[in-house]
């Protein structure tokens, strides 16, 4: 299996392994932090918690084949995640999670919303007004003519949802996403390891 992590500022070659930048990253955070002396949880791409306060770095992109995906998703999340179709409304049992936690990434397992950002937004798909801070990008989408605002996993690639303008405050935004393009960690339970 070939390992190709890009990322604008990364400054990595193809020969980096994964393991590589990871022990860098780790041995970097562990210098940074060093003072507080409690690093709860530190990601591939060093998103971690110090006294409960995010502290978030670039997410690096993994490049994994659409053949890799298929293998390790089920059907239905493949078709979501990379072929953007989306799942029916009220078709997902994430629509009535109400418990404390993390909704990462199904794919890669990248946090990318807390619990306390989502909301009942009455349309039939989990919906959140604010996501973990860098861990999503997001590109236009003309697919129905008018253009939307698609967002995807900053590290995957994997399609989420669509950003409308007509969320709560303090955002005004609602992030309306794809429930099987999630899966949730409840509080106090680990994160899963990044799928790399």
């Amino acid at each position: 299996m070939a390992w190709v992590l890009s990322g604008p500022r990364s400054g990595l070659c193809a020969s980096t392994s994964p393991f590589e930048h990871l022990v860098k990253t780790v041995q970097r955070l562990w210098r940074s932090f060093s003072s507080c002396g409690d690093i709860l949880n530190v990601d591939v791409v060093a998103s971690c918690k110090c006294q409960g306060v995010d502290v978030t770095e670039e997410v690096l992109t993994l490049e994994k084949s659409l053949e890799e995906w298929s293998k390790l998703l089920l059907t239905e999340q493949f078709a979501v995640l990379f072929k953007e179709a989306t799942e029916p409304p009220g078709s997902s049992p994430l629509n009535d999670e109400k418990r404390a936690g993390i909704f990462v990434c199904a794919a890669c397992y990248l946090p990318l919303f807390k619990s306390s950002s989502k909301y009942e937004s009455g349309t039939g798909w989990p919906s959140f007004f604010s996501p973990v801070a860098g861990n999503l990008e997001t590109r236009k989408d003309f697919k129905l003519i008018l253009p939307r605002t698609e967002y995807h996993c900053a590290r995957c690639r994997g399609h989420q949802g669509h950003i409308f303008k007509d969320g709560p405050p303090p955002t005004g935004e609602r992030y309306c996403n794809n429930g099987i393009a999630l899966k949730f960690v409840p509080e106090g339970e680990p994160l899963p390891d990044p799928r790399i």
